[in-house]
């Protein structure tokens, strides 16, 4: 097991190259599936392993053995070596935790917070008196549909059409549960530092999503990346937005010249280098999966030999 155990902890280290070449290579749906799958499978299969990590180490301490019944210790190591990684374990998992529950509570409370806009306004739309040029999707709470949020200043800096391509990407944000994807990539980051690597590439192949709904919402390409620009040339030139919740998925977010670019046409296509990032991606998910397995069924054969019974194969 201390072998396999490795690997899920170090293979989020080998995907985050891949990932970064997937956004731009892949069509932006099955950019996000994967990213998302990818983000929480490495997740999970290290949290798994630095459980399996703290079993041996645990062993070594009597009343542990008590309660399991164990006639030897499961490791065969020294306990200088077991006990001091499952301290670490210990410590490792402890943080992602508390990270995990503050990240949830934050976000949470912001729900709450930001769930009715100043107006008190009802619907999808809500329209803020805002000379500060801003635009969002906001997501709802369980049960209740999300709010799109406008300030009069971003209305005014856009032409009509361009008003319905801003509305029709943060349409797709809620529509498409974009906040969900996003909160689990930030999840994923936090118990393995790796992951954090992915949110980027996770955000700009969410923003894409919207950009070609928008597009394909309004019926012109041309239409819905000058929305875009314009949008994001307002918003810069207000100096940033203050009180914008974080929760919140803006059109003005991520790369804009790049995504104006993919609107337009103008990006080269990288099939080739889309097909190999994936198959990197959902190989290394694989051997992750595996490798935590094999640890698994190696840990529950060590403890069938630590109660004296033959293992089973």
């Amino acid at each position: 097991m201390i072998y396999a155990v490795w690997v899920p902890l170090l293979m989020p280290f080998v995907a985050v190259p891949a990932a970064r070449r997937l956004a731009d290579a892949l069509s932006p749906v099955r950019a996000v599936r994967l990213l998302a799958s990818t983000a929480v499978g490495l997740a999970l299969f290290s949290t798994l392993a630095l459980v399996l990590l703290v079993v041996p180490g645990a062993t070594r301490l009597s009343a542990v053995a008590a309660v399991g019944e164990l006639v030897k210790p499961l490791a065969d190591a020294a306990p200088d070596v077991t006990v001091p990684l499952a301290a670490a374990a210990v410590a490792l998992l402890a943080g992602c935790a508390v990270a995990a529950a503050r990240t949830v509570r934050r976000h949470w409370v912001e729900l709450h917070r930001t769930g009715v806009p100043a107006d008190g306004s009802e619907g999808e739309l809500a329209v803020l008196r805002d000379s500060r040029p801003d635009a969002y999707a906001l997501p709802g709470l369980p049960g209740s549909p999300g709010r799109i949020v406008v300030t009069t200043g971003m209305l005014r800096a856009l032409d009509p059409a361009e008003r319905d391509a801003l509305l029709a990407h943060e349409r797709a944000h809620l529509a498409g549960r974009h906040h969900f994807f996003l909160a689990g990539a930030e999840l994923a980051a936090l118990f393995h530092p790796a992951l954090r690597s992915l949110r980027a590439p996770m955000g700009y192949a969410l923003e894409r999503c919207a950009d070609e709904a928008a597009a394909m919402a309004v019926g012109d390409r041309r239409v819905a990346a000058r929305a875009i620009g314009r949008a994001a040339l307002a918003a810069r030139a207000a100096e940033g937005v203050e009180g914008r919740p974080l929760v919140a998925l803006a059109a003005t977010a991520g790369p804009v010249p790049r995504r104006v670019e993919a609107l337009l046409g103008r990006a080269t296509p990288r099939p080739r280098v889309g097909r190999a990032a994936a198959a990197a991606l959902l190989a290394c998910l694989a051997l992750s999966g595996a490798a935590a397995l094999d640890a698994t069924h190696d840990l529950h054969s060590s403890i069938e030999v630590a109660q004296g019974e033959s293992p089973q194969r």
